[in-house]
């Protein structure tokens, strides 16, 4: 890795994973591993895949969530993530994730905590305010193909 991809703006990919419960949506906030703060799954695009289909597997990696992807992105956050000798500058791309499947078992289950909650709720828990600004106002109703 060059010292420019250290120091620069690095993107990820995310899923604002959702279910309806009575007429309402809900969303699905997961613990980060290290510090525990609640966030949604995200991570590092993937060879060969869109950015829709990495966010995708990130939910289910991280949350242990399956179901429908929607193709357009929500919008975009900006975080700095910890790393060993300290942060790097990250921009997330959320996409909407419909889940359909909720899983005991899955590959970080034991890392990580999950709760679902109103997206209002959900907003006040998580760090970033763009991030919080997008769950607060999530609509499902608006989501287009």
């Amino acid at each position: 890795m060059s010292d420019a991809h250290k120091t620069g703006l690095r993107t990820q990919f995310g899923a604002l994973c959702y279910r309806m419960r009575r007429g309402k949506p809900e969303v699905l906030l997961i613990t980060s591993r290290g510090s525990g703060r609640w966030i949604v799954p995200k991570g590092w695009p993937m060879d060969g895949k869109t950015p829709p289909q990495s966010a995708e597997i990130e939910a289910w990696e991280e949350a242990g969530v399956r179901g429908r992807i929607h193709p357009r992105c929500l919008g975009l956050y900006h975080y700095r993530k910890s790393v060993p000798g300290g942060d790097l500058p990250c921009v997330a791309m959320l996409y909407a994730l419909k889940v359909q499947e909720v899983a005991a078992d899955y590959p970080e289950a034991g890392q990580r905590k999950r709760k679902w909650l109103r997206p209002k709720k959900a907003a006040k828990l998580v760090d970033e305010p763009e991030l919080a600004n997008m769950i607060a106002r999530f609509d499902p109703a608006l989501l287009r193909a």
